[in-house]
């Protein structure tokens, strides 16, 4: 298998910005919850809505089909969500969460990177 250092470069950088994007998306959401569950201010939906709005545009910066990009993400989501709620929450994963995030992964994996006809 011959893998080019470019190869390597254009999933690291896809990957982060799958990352970047779940965290935005996470926040687009967590401060919405805060003001309703928390009884934080209603102040915090500004950021949240500028959040949300970068997330979406964030989806559309990759060069593949929509749905399989959405795929993809998904995988890559469940991880930032469990690393939110090990992080921000204090709650570490079980063994079950990870073992999900892995399976998550592997099939994320495969939809990315199967060869295209």
């Amino acid at each position: 298998m011959n893998v080019s250092l470019h190869g390597i470069t254009h999933l690291t950088t896809t990957f982060l910005l799958f990352a970047l994007t779940a965290v935005l998306e996470i926040v687009g959401c967590y401060l919405p919850w805060l003001w309703l569950r928390q009884g934080a201010s209603s102040w915090l939906l500004l950021p949240a809505a500028a959040c949300l709005a970068l997330f979406a545009w964030l989806l559309t910066q990759h060069p593949d089909a929509a749905g399989r990009t959405y795929a993809t993400y998904g995988g890559i989501y469940v991880v930032v969500a469990l690393l939110w709620l090990w992080w921000i929450e204090g709650i570490k994963p079980s063994v079950w969460d990870i073992t999900g995030a892995v399976v998550i992964l592997i099939g994320a994996a495969i939809i990315a990177l199967a060869p295209r006809s």
